[in-house]
């Protein structure tokens, strides 16, 4: 499922938005404040909906000050159905709209639509603070000096990275990366993470926390 970012000053819309999505599997993250976006790790989400009136900084304003730093959809939430306020839209890096007021199918619909069809070529990069992912090339960079992970190593960062705050049991991370054809078993998780922490170690981050009697977590 996504990782989406909705940014709305209206806490009913958001309160909406959340609830359509949440029970889609989506994991949402609600900001009412735009100014406070610019402080997100944005490379960790999927897709990412903008009100277009927002107060101090309008959606169109804040499409054009992420854009540079983001490939996934854009997609405006509007009131506004003229011609040239759409245009003026995909103008600046968005990818479509959806006018306001919207029902929970057409929400859904548009969402489901923009991730199925998502095949934007990539920047393939990741930052996550000092650390730096190479998509495509699957390896990891924490100040431009590269870190021997082992693919296994990789793997589980990658997925906790692009899930950054969300708890994940040894079970489902092992489920996640491996399959359920994996040829070894949850325990096998403990031990990755013990060295990829120590990997970390050397270049003075670490951004694994363990939830105790939960799992682990990016940080």
């Amino acid at each position: 499922m996504a990782n989406i970012l909705a940014v709305d000053d209206e806490p009913a819309v958001l309160a909406l938005i959340k609830n359509i999505l949440q029970k889609d599997g989506h994991t949402v993250t609600a900001i009412s404040d735009a100014e406070k976006v610019s402080a997100l790790q944005l490379g960790a989400f999927d897709l990412i909906l903008l009100d277009v009136m927002m107060p101090d900084i309008d959606g169109f304003a804040l499409c054009r000050a992420i854009r540079d730093g983001v490939d996934c959809p854009i997609l405006f939430l509007t009131a506004k159905s003229s011609e040239n306020d759409i245009m003026e839209g995909l103008g600046e890096g968005a990818d479509d709209y959806i006018l306001k007021p919207f029902g929970a199918n057409e929400l859904r619909a548009r969402i489901n639509a923009h991730m199925r069809r998502e095949s934007r070529e990539k920047r393939n990069v990741l930052f996550m603070g000092d650390i730096h992912f190479d998509l495509s090339g699957k390896e990891i960079m924490v100040n431009s000096e590269h870190i021997p992970f082992t693919k296994s190593e990789y793997e589980i960062c990658e997925f906790l990275a692009h899930r950054r705050g969300q708890v994940f049991s040894k079970e489902k991370i092992y489920e996640s990366v491996f399959g359920f054809d994996g040829e070894s078993d949850s325990s096998a998780i403990t031990e990755h993470v013990k060295n990829i922490r120590a990997k970390f170690a050397k270049f003075n981050v670490s951004p694994i926390e363990t939830v105790w009697g939960i799992g682990y977590k990016w940080i």
